[in-house]
C-alpha cells in the first residue's frame, strides 16, 4: 500500500488551487468599468454650453481611451443650479457648469459686484486662472467640498423690457419700472441705485411675472440668458454691462480625488484648454445673442461709453460698500484692489 505524503496536496486543496486560477484568469479579460461622471448645467439641450460639455466629454474619451466619460444632464434636470452646488459639496452629484450660488456663502457675491469690470479684456484680468477673484472663488469653493476646474464667461449682463425704455443712460433718473431682480442683494441694490424698482423673485417665477405685468423685465441675465428664457416677453434690451455673468466648472473634490492618475490629468488638462476656448468665443457669442433677440423682434438701446461709466461710477459709489460690508472688508476689500490694480 502506498503512503500519501504529509506535503501532497488534499482534493479540497486542489480544487480551491483551480478555482483561484480560473478567477484570477477571467479576472484579467474583464474591461475595466468607465468611469461615468454625472454634470449639471442650466441650459436646455443644442445650446452653446450643451454642445461645449458634450464636447468636453468627448475630448475625455479620447485621452483616455474611453475610461474617463461625462453624462450630461442640461436644463437644470437635477435642480436649479443653488441645489446642484450643495448636492455636489456632499457628493450626491459629481460636477456642473454653472453660476456660483451665494446663498452657500454671501462672500461669494464679490464674484457678482456689478460693474466690477467694464471690458473683456478687464474681465480676463479678474476671472481669469490666477486672478484676484478667480483665486478667491477657487478658495470659497474649497471649503465646500468643491474643486474649481475651469471659469466658463458668459456675457456682459443687460435688462430685458416688456416695453420700451425710459433714460436707460441715466441712473439717476426715476424710471417707474418694475424689474424682477434675482434673490441676491447685490442684484437688488444695482436696479434700486439706477433708477429702477426692484422686486425678488425665483427664476422659476420670472416669466409669467413678465407676461402678466407683475413687473415689467428683468435684471440679472444678459442677451444669452434672455433668449434663452424670456424672448417671447422682450421687447427691448439694454446692454448695460450692469455685471459679469461668469460660469463655473466644478467637481466633488473627493469624487476628483478617487480618479486615478491617468483619469484626474486628463479632466484638469482638458479643463484648462475648455476654459481656454471660451474666452476667444465668449464675445462673439455675446453680439450673436443680441441679434438673436432683435431677430425675435426686440429693440436694442445702444450705451454710449459715457453713459456706461455714468451708470459704473454711481453703482461703485452706492452699492459696492453695501455689498463689502456684507461680505467683510478685510477680506474682500484686498481681494478687489488687486483686482482693480
Amino acid at each position: 500500500m502506498t503512503k500519501t505524503s504529509k506535503f501532497a496536496p488534499t482534493k479540497a486543496l486542489k480544487k480551491y488551487t483551480l478555482l483561484a486560477s480560473l478567477i484570477a484568469a477571467a479576472a484579467t479579460v474583464i474591461p475595466a468599468q468607465a468611469t461615468t461622471l454625472k454634470i449639471s448645467h442650466v441650459r436646455p439641450q443644442g445650446t452653446v454650453v450643451d454642445n461645449d460639455i458634450k464636447q468636453l466629454s468627448n475630448e475625455l474619451k479620447a485621452a483616455t481611451d474611453g475610461d474617463l466619460k461625462l453624462r450630461v444632464y442640461a436644463a437644470n434636470a437635477l435642480g436649479d443650479y443653488t441645489l446642484v452646488q450643495e448636492r455636489i459639496s456632499v457628493g450626491a452629484i459629481d460636477m456642473a457648469l454653472q453660476p456660483a450660488s451665494t446663498s452657500t456663502d454671501r462672500k461669494m457675491q464679490i464674484g457678482l459686484l456689478p460693474f466690477l469690470a467694464n471690458n473683456w479684456d478687464e474681465a480676463q484680468n479678474i476671472y481669469g486662472s490666477g486672478a484676484p477673484v478667480r483665486t478667491a472663488m477657487e478658495e470659497l469653493f474649497a471649503k465646500q467640498d468643491i474643486t474649481l476646474l475651469a471659469a466658463y464667461p458668459v456675457y456682459f449682463g443687460g435688462i430685458s423690457l416688456n416695453r420700451t425704455a425710459v433714460e436707460a443712460g441715466n441712473p439717476d433718473v426715476n424710471k417707474g419700472i418694475k424689474l424682477r431682480v434675482p434673490p441676491i442683494k447685490s442684484f437688488q441694490l444695482l436696479a434700486d441705485n439706477v433708477g429702477y424698482i426692484g422686486s425678488p423673485l425665483p427664476f422659476s417665477e420670472a416669466f409669467t411675472a413678465v407676461q402678466t405685468g407683475v413687473v415689467d423685465g428683468v435684471i440679472g441675465s444678459g442677451a444669452e440668458g434672455y433668449y434663452a428664457s424670456f424672448r417671447d416677453v422682450t421687447k427691448t434690451y439694454i446692454p448695460l454691462n450692469t455685471h459679469f455673468e461668469i460660469w463655473y466648472l466644478m467637481i466633488n473634490s473627493e469624487r476628483l480625488n478617487d480618479l486615478d492618475d491617468s483619469e484626474k490629468n486628463a479632466l484638469v488638462s482638458a479643463a484648462a484648454e475648455f476654459e481656454s476656448r471660451r474666452w476667444g468665443a465668449a464675445q462673439l457669442d455675446q453680439k450673436a445673442n443680441e441679434q438673436k433677440l432683435v431677430d425675435a423682434g426686440a429693440t436694442i438701446v445702444e450705451m454710449t461709453p459715457a453713459q456706461l461709466k455714468l451708470t459704473a461710477d454711481k453703482v461703485r459709489t452706492t452699492v459696492w460698500p453695501q455689498i463689502i460690508n456684507d461680505i467683510g472688508s478685510d477680506w474682500s476689500q484686498p481681494i478687489l484692489d488687486k483686482a482693480l490694480n
